[in-house]
């Protein structure tokens, strides 16, 4: 999948009019993710996506923890919403990037995450049952 496939199904999947609104979502969404993966398990995940979007789990500043509640918070910031709109974009772009990425891929990096982070996996779950 390229660039512009990957934005315009993060638009699709969000309802956004605008391309530029969906790579606000996915820059925030990817970026606060890699901050909180080791850069290990940021780097897997990251590897099988475009070029341009990769970059947004590899450059971030790994490792930091925080929990979900502050997950969602740095993504609102980021992609200019609340809370539930965050968590939402956030559901969105990890889907998507799970059906791009190898689901050991997936797994390890759901596995590194405490358990409050389950609600960013939900859809994962509910496309498996």
């Amino acid at each position: 999948m390229n660039y512009k496939d990957f934005v315009g199904q993060v638009q699709h999947r969000l309802e956004y009019a605008q391309f530029g609104q969906a790579v606000r979502a996915t820059r925030a969404v990817l970026t606060t993710l890699g901050e909180r993966l080791q850069e290990g398990e940021a780097t897997d995940l990251a590897s099988p996506l475009p070029m341009e979007i990769d970059r947004y789990l590899t450059e971030a500043e790994h490792g930091q923890r925080f929990d979900y509640q502050e997950f969602l918070d740095r993504v609102a910031e980021r992609g200019g919403g609340d809370r539930a709109d965050a968590n939402y974009q956030a559901q969105q772009v990890v889907a998507l990037v799970a059906e791009v990425v190898p689901s050991g891929n997936v797994e390890k990096a759901d596995a590194q995450l405490p358990e409050d982070f389950d609600p960013l996996f939900e859809l994962l779950e509910a496309d498996a049952e």
